[in-house]
């Protein structure tokens, strides 16, 4: 039988990107040639490969077993951009000890820290919100480079993040002082962080000394920033103007523009407008989103202007948009609330063939509607396919309604009712079986409208 050939190092770079699992790729690392006694010289990108997989797929004891191996494998110098992307993969999965280590091990790796480590540090404390940390670092900066814009991006950012618009325009100020030159990314962060601070004049008049002082043209984010902005303080027109500044300077409009103004419309109660940025928008080949269409279906409930509800939910997959579950849930609910169960039913009924299926929300909500209107025979079959499903009523909405049945004097279908609840484990409790003897050991009057046999049976089922 013929040895089968080594694989070179070459060879396993190729059989380590085309290998989705990265157990079998880190087991293929270790191990290549299973049956040649003769230590494998492994590669730089074999490492950046399989460092790459494991830290995708979150497997981070093994991926630093990895790097204890390349950090003793002398025969190159680890790239920096590997490890800033370590350092990145542990500010995502917001592990900050780690990311630290990391850094501060780069010369172990033969590998210069630079400005660009630094910050991919900066960053990963900043994602992880170790704040502290964070603080201790940025104190030291000298020590590990000199700050660039990227740099003061991220400073600027983190004191967006923690809510101080002041500190983050000092950073700014020393920035500029400092002769580093300002970004789109910077204009861009510090006037979002303006906008949210709802001083929207300082956002406006930051944006003219962006174009002004330093040549650069706002993007389709930072406009779309802006019109957020002039949507939260009320300013709709000056949010108009906007949006023609745009068109003036060929700056596309997309989705997100138009559904920032649809939502304020609709949310200023100015719907008919809405409708027509809705239009503009199809004209344009924008599609809106859920969420601007679950405001468009909020407001209309809130109204009680359910034809125009439904107008909307019948009109989304015209518009190649399908309805989701919060969708169909609002409407219920405002039906519900409005005292119209038997549409909300229609509704529910409906749901499966508009390809949505009814989930918890839908059932307790439809079922507490019911109750609250007295539907008692249709809440009964909500809770009975509610039970089929496995979707358990929380105790006190079902005790309710054991007590109105019991008051209204439907013992019919207060046994109906308790005979599918003794089929489901923990579903029955002492509070509700309290309510059910309290009615039982009444009036003699009511022996006559009560099978006493089936509930003696219950009662053995519910004490075993």
């Amino acid at each position: 039988m013929a040895t089968p050939k080594p694989i070179s190092p070459f060879r396993l770079c190729s059989l380590l990107r085309s290998e989705k699992d990265p157990s079998k790729a880190l087991k293929l690392f270790l191990n290549p040639n299973p049956t040649q006694p003769k230590p494998f010289r492994h590669s730089l990108l074999s490492y950046d490969l399989l460092i790459t997989k494991l830290a995708r797929a979150k497997m981070f004891p093994e991926m630093e077993q990895i790097l204890h191996r390349l950090r003793h494998h002398t025969t190159f110098s680890v790239p920096e951009p590997l490890l800033c992307y370590v350092i990145t993969l542990y500010g995502r999965n917001r592990l900050p000890s780690p990311a630290i280590r990391t850094f501060l091990s780069l010369p172990s790796f033969r590998c210069t820290p630079t400005v660009k480590s630094f910050n991919s540090l900066l960053n990963a404390l900043l994602a992880s919100r170790d704040f502290r940390s964070f603080s201790e670092f940025v104190s030291r900066v000298t020590e590990f480079s000199q700050p660039d814009t990227c740099t003061f991006n991220i400073l600027i950012n983190a004191w967006c993040v923690r809510g101080d618009i002041d500190c983050a325009r000092k950073v700014f100020d020393e920035m500029r002082s400092c002769g580093v030159q300002p970004s789109e990314v910077t204009f861009g962060t510090l006037i979002n962080g303006l906008c949210k601070s709802m001083r929207l004049q300082e956002a406006l008049k930051l944006k003219e000394v962006m174009i002004r002082d330093y040549r650069l043209k706002p993007n389709v984010n930072l406009y779309t920033t802006l019109i957020k902005g002039c949507c939260d303080v009320g300013d709709m027109g000056r949010a108009f103007r906007i949006k023609d500044e745009m068109v003036r300077n060929n700056v596309k409009l997309d989705a997100t523009v138009y559904n920032t103004l649809i939502n304020a419309l609709f949310k200023a109660g100015r719907k008919d407008e809405g409708w027509h940025i809705l239009d503009e928008m199809s004209k344009n080949g924008g599609k809106a989103d859920l969420v601007t269409y679950n405001v468009m279906v909020m407001e209309f409930c809130r109204e009680k202007n359910f034809e125009e509800a439904f107008r909307v939910l019948d009109g989304m997959e015209g518009r190649g948009v399908k309805p989701d579950i919060v969708i169909y849930n609002v409407i219920i609910g405002w039906l519900c609330k409005a005292g119209k169960c038997s549409e909300a039913n229609d509704l529910f009924q409906d749901m499966p063939r508009r390809g949505c299926a009814p989930d918890v929300v839908t059932y307790r909500t439809l079922f507490d509607g019911m109750c609250k209107w007295m539907q008692w025979n249709e809440a009964a079959l909500i809770l009975d396919e509610m039970l089929f499903r496995g979707y358990v009523r929380l105790s006190r909405s079902l005790n309710r309604f054991i007590d109105r049945i019991c008051h209204e004097g439907n013992f019919e279908l207060l046994l109906e009712v308790l005979s599918s609840l003794s089929r489901k484990e923990d579903v029955l409790n002492e509070d509700m079986w309290k309510i059910v003897v309290s009615m039982v050991y009444k009036p003699k009057e009511l022996e006559k409208h009560f099978d006493f046999e089936l509930l003696n049976t219950l009662v053995v089922q519910y004490q075993t």
